[in-house]
């Protein structure tokens, strides 16, 4: 017995061998000791991936949508500068003109343009306008021109005549379409908001202009037509064609050589009294030839008693074009 008593306490000494549980710990520690020294030689064995070369293009972000997609958060929309102000745009200012900015207009046929503004008045003094009716669309250097004109010319003009300028008559401004409406004609300046016609000015007294009446007296007609030849490069009234008998068209077309176009005809007033149309011979006229080159003595003779008499025969009447 005692034999086997001593067996039994060989087989299972006393200390922390005695607990079956620390043998099986200390095993396992081993073995994670074993893993990470194989793992942390089997990485050191990897090669690294090769440093970018510095040619190599830049790496593109990925887009926005996509990051906020992948974030769940709303999209935000972008911000955009705003585009710069133009030399025109920063030039012309409340003190010389009330002409806000406006978007810029894109029609058919390379119809509208850009820098554009809507020209309201015109700045005198701080308390003295004048009023553009209706407000003009034009862009920004067609305004600026205007404005001049009439800060520079037309003002002191008024001050001659013993008043001040009120008021711009504004016949038409941007209009896309062709030149003088014609269809399938080239298109206008006044397409590309670059033209303005004008068909008179009021005054502060109450009193008109009209730049194309004759009963104006010619010479203030002829200031202003030299003012608009000296401003602009396109200056059409009457006698250009028919289509600018009652209006003066005014632009800043660009054309080779710097080349103006100045056409408008400062006529003469009516007369008061219309005169004998047509008028009667005069007495020293020669006689008129008759058909076979020989002299027609009763034609001569009817001349000469139409000038005595102041009348004219029915012959005549007919006779002559109708002006």
């Amino acid at each position: 017995m005692n034999s086997s008593a001593d067996k039994a306490g060989r087989k299972w000494p006393s200390g922390w061998h005695a607990t079956p549980r620390r043998p099986v710990s200390a095993t396992f520690a081993v073995a994670l000791v074993l893993i990470v020294a194989a793992s942390t030689e089997a990485s050191a064995k990897v090669p690294l991936p090769r440093p970018r070369p510095a040619e190599a293009p830049a790496a593109k972000n990925k887009p926005s949508d996509e990051k906020e997609s992948s974030s769940g958060a709303p999209s935000q929309p972008e911000i955009t500068r705003p585009a710069e102000l133009s030399a025109c745009r920063q030039s012309l200012t409340d003190s010389i003109a009330i002409a806000p900015s406006i978007p810029p207009i894109r029609g058919p046929g390379g119809c509208g343009g850009e820098d554009l503004v809507r020209l309201e008045a015109i700045v005198l003094s701080p308390t003295q306008r004048v009023t553009v009716k209706p407000a003009a669309i034009l862009r920004c250097t067609m305004a600026a021109a205007v404005a001049d004109w009439v800060r520079n010319d037309i003002a002191p003009l008024a001050v001659s005549l013993g008043t001040t300028v009120s008021e711009l008559d504004n016949f038409d401004s941007f209009e896309c379409r062709g030149r003088n409406r014609v269809k399938g004609a080239k298109l206008s300046e006044h397409g590309l908001a670059n033209a303005l016609d004008v068909r008179g000015l009021k005054f502060a007294d109450g009193k008109t202009l009209s730049l194309t009446d004759r009963a104006v007296p010619r010479e203030t007609r002829e200031k202003v037509l030299a003012s608009v030849c000296a401003r602009f490069t396109t200056v059409l009234g009457p006698g250009s064609d028919w289509y600018h008998e009652d209006h003066i068209h005014l632009d800043l077309a660009q054309r080779r050589n710097n080349f103006k176009l100045c056409q408008w005809g400062v006529y003469e007033p009516m007369p008061a009294i219309a005169p004998l149309m047509p008028a009667p011979r005069p007495d020293g006229a020669p006689p008129r030839p008759a058909a076979d080159g020989n002299t027609a003595p009763e034609q001569a003779s009817d001349d000469a008693l139409d000038a005595d008499s102041g009348g004219v025969t029915e012959s005549q009447a007919v006779s002559r074009p109708r002006r």
